[in-house]
């Protein structure tokens, strides 16, 4: 990624997004911040409201264009349907992977290509050489394994900034930049 990209970073309002945003900013790439909402049932207390304004107060922070992508009914049918039925099923569904395939690899990537992206971005501890997946360098954070339904195809346009840092690491870059979201909880 030697000449400027455009590229599209789902930003969830926390550190790791944050740092992701950052550190492509600072490469000098046309960084796009992307907030997803999803579903989640009406009995479940839910902070996406929060979520989004910690999105827009990051890419406000970063002086990166904000958008708000509605993805609730998407996730609705490809994900929560899913697994209610795996459930129901007596079968141990593993919502995280499907999402990731989905929402953010799927939804999110249609809309940021029909925005002109040329990258997706996210702050997922794994690492990619543009074809192959591999493991997060901090192995207590990596989450490669959410990650094994993306083809070599999808792996092409995808990249995760932070794979190679550990999370004590991206804190740091953070509170060095001084991003609200550097003592954000998970």
């Amino acid at each position: 990624m030697k000449k400027k990209k455009k590229v599209f970073v789902g930003i969830s309002g926390g550190v790791d997004s944050s740092v992701v945003a950052y550190l492509l900013k600072k490469k000098g790439h046309d960084v796009h911040g992307v907030f997803v909402k999803t579903w989640s049932p009406e009995w479940l207390p839910c902070t996406w409201i929060d979520e989004k304004r910690d999105a827009m107060r990051v890419c406000a922070a970063l002086n990166v264009p904000f958008h708000f992508l509605d993805a609730e009914e998407d996730y609705k049918r490809g994900v929560a349907d899913y697994m209610i039925a795996e459930y129901r099923a007596g079968r141990t569904p593993n919502p995280d992977v499907l999402c990731n395939k989905v929402i953010k690899f799927g939804v999110m990537w249609d809309y940021a290509k029909a925005h002109g992206a040329d990258f997706l971005a996210t702050g997922h501890y794994a690492q990619t050489d543009g074809e192959y997946l591999m493991k997060g360098a901090d192995e207590a954070k990596d989450q490669s394994y959410f990650l094994w339904m993306l083809s070599k195809e999808e792996l092409k346009h995808i990249f995760f900034p932070i794979g190679h840092l550990r999370k004590d690491e991206v804190r740091e870059i953070a509170k060095k930049a001084k991003l609200f979201t550097s003592e954000k909880k998970e």
